[in-house]
C-alpha cells in the first residue's frame, strides 16, 4: 500500500478533502493511506506557538524547526527512506513526469509551509525534494499537497478501477487529451462528431490521436517539442497549419 504522510497545520484540510470519491474509495479498499500529522501537536510550549519572528526584521512569521522536526521523527520511526517533499514556489515544476516518479515511491512525506516559509535549517535538515505547482503563491502548502497525492495516487494500480483508465489523458504521452462527448448527441445545436457514432473502433483511434495533436499544437504549442511524435504525425500537423489558431 503506498502511504502519504502530511505534515501540516490543518490536519482536517487534508483529510477531508481526501476522503471522497476515487480517493476515498482507494483509502477504503486498502491501495493508498493518507495519516495528516498536526505539527501543533509537537510545540514545546504551552501556547503550542509554531512560529515566531524572522531573525534580522522583516514582515510575517516563520515556522519553527523544532515541532516540524520533532512531527517529521514520528513518521520516520516507523518508515525509513521516505522522501519528504516541501511544497514551495522556489521547487522544481510539478509535472505529470514528476507525479510518475512519485508514483514509484512506497512511502512519501508532504511538508505544508505558511506564513513566511519554513525555518531554513529544517529544509537542510529533512527535506529531500521542493516542488512548486507554479508561478503564484498561495496562503500554505495544503492544497499543493492535496494536488499531488491525488495526481500520484491515480497512477497506483487499482485505483481508477481500469489500468488504461489514465492511458489517454492529458500529458500521459507529452499531449493533451482529445475532447470528449456523450449523450444526447445533438446539446444546443451542436452535434457529436459523427465518426465518433461510427463504431469504427480503429477511424475513432485515429481521430482522436489527431485531435489531440491539434488541441496540443492550438493550446499548448510548448509541449510538442518534448512529445514523441511519428514522422507521419509532424506532416499532419505542417499540413493542418490553418486550423490551429492561437
Amino acid at each position: 500500500m503506498k502511504q502519504f504522510f502530511v505534515l501540516t497545520l490543518f490536519p482536517e484540510m487534508i483529510m477531508q478533502t481526501l476522503s471522497h470519491s476515487i480517493m476515498g474509495r482507494a483509502q477504503r479498499e486498502g491501495l493508498i493511506g493518507i495519516e495528516a500529522i498536526n505539527i501543533r501537536d509537537f510545540t514545546r510550549n504551552k501556547q503550542h506557538h509554531v512560529d515566531d519572528y524572522p531573525y534580522g526584521g522583516g514582515v510575517g512569521m516563520v515556522m519553527q524547526a523544532q515541532p516540524i522536526y520533532d512531527a517529521y521523527q514520528s513518521i520516520a520511526q516507523r518508515v525509513e527512506g521516505a522522501r519528504v517533499i516541501y511544497m514551495t514556489p522556489q521547487g522544481r515544476p510539478f509535472t505529470q513526469s514528476v507525479a510518475k516518479e512519485l508514483s514509484r515511491e512506497e512511502n512519501l512525506i508532504f511538508l505544508c509551509g505558511h506564513y513566511e516559509g519554513v525555518d531554513e535549517r529544517i529544509i537542510e535538515e529533512i527535506v529531500t525534494d521542493e516542488i512548486s505547482l507554479g508561478d503564484f503563491v498561495l496562503t500554505g502548502g495544503e492544497l499543493p499537497a492535496i494536488t499531488i497525492i491525488d495526481a500520484v495516487s491515480r497512477l497506483v494500480p487499482g485505483v481508477l478501477g481500469k489500468e488504461d483508465s489514465f492511458a489517454d489523458e492529458s500529458f500521459s504521452d507529452g499531449l493533451l487529451e482529445y475532447p470528449q462527448y456523450t449523450r444526447p448527441p445533438v446539446f444546443h445545436g451542436r452535434e457529436v462528431p459523427e465518426i465518433l457514432l461510427s463504431g469504427h473502433h480503429a477511424n475513432i483511434a485515429k481521430w482522436r490521436r489527431e485531435q489531440s495533436l491539434l488541441r496540443t499544437a492550438q493550446k499548448r504549442p510548448d509541449l510538442l517539442p518534448n512529445a514523441e511524435l511519428t514522422d507521419k504525425e509532424k506532416l499532419f500537423l505542417q499540413h493542418r497549419q490553418n486550423d490551429i489558431k492561437p
